[in-house]
């Protein structure tokens, strides 16, 4: 859902929908896989209902969760030092856009297989697709994600040991005037 609390709120529903239909269920597929496969089917078509609406975001505040994630992510380990936890935080940033980048069809079966730990069998049945699409699906998602992080990666370390112009000049400053002032000394 590319947003926490919209996949909170569409859980909930699918859920909630799953109750009202219990009687629907069969027996042909475990309960997890049922399950999954109405909440899968519930945020592909609430996707698509958000995609016709134009997105309103509001200026000047952070969003809920990623306050709240911040928060969790304080809980958890309170020894970690803030530019620990700052890297963490635009770690997982990252990530999450570029798996939010993958295409749908990739991105359903990726986080079916990768985040929920699915088998690829309750993936397949879940998306009602055959067991070596889920395989191809998740290859390609995981090699798309893997160049997309690359690139990143790649130019992050072209940055890490990039000219500073300004520091250059202060050391230089520094070296000249200690070199000054051991000739005076010394003469």
């Amino acid at each position: 859902m590319r947003d926490d609390a919209e996949a909170e709120d569409v859980l909930q529903e699918a859920y909630l929908l799953a109750l009202h239909n219990i009687e629907k269920f069969r027996g042909e597929s475990t309960l997890l896989t049922w399950l999954t496969r109405i909440v899968v089917n519930h945020a592909i078509a609430q996707s698509r209902k958000i995609a016709r609406h134009a997105e309103i975001f509001s200026i000047g505040s952070e969003p809920d969760w990623e306050t709240r994630s911040a928060r969790g992510a304080m809980r958890l380990d309170s020894t970690e030092q803030p530019e620990q936890a700052t890297e963490r935080k635009e770690m997982r940033r990252l990530i999450e856009k570029k798996i939010d980048d993958l295409p749908e069809s990739l991105r359903t079966v990726f986080m079916l297989r990768a985040v929920e730990e699915m088998s690829v069998e309750d993936t397949a049945d879940c998306l009602g697709i055959l067991e070596v699409t889920v395989r191809t699906r998740y290859f390609r998602a995981k090699g798309l994600l893997r160049e997309s992080l690359s690139r990143e990666i790649d130019f992050a370390l072209e940055d890490a040991f990039s000219f500073d112009g300004a520091r250059c000049d202060r050391i230089v400053a520094g070296v000249l005037a200690r070199l000054d002032s051991a000739s005076e000394g010394g003469a």
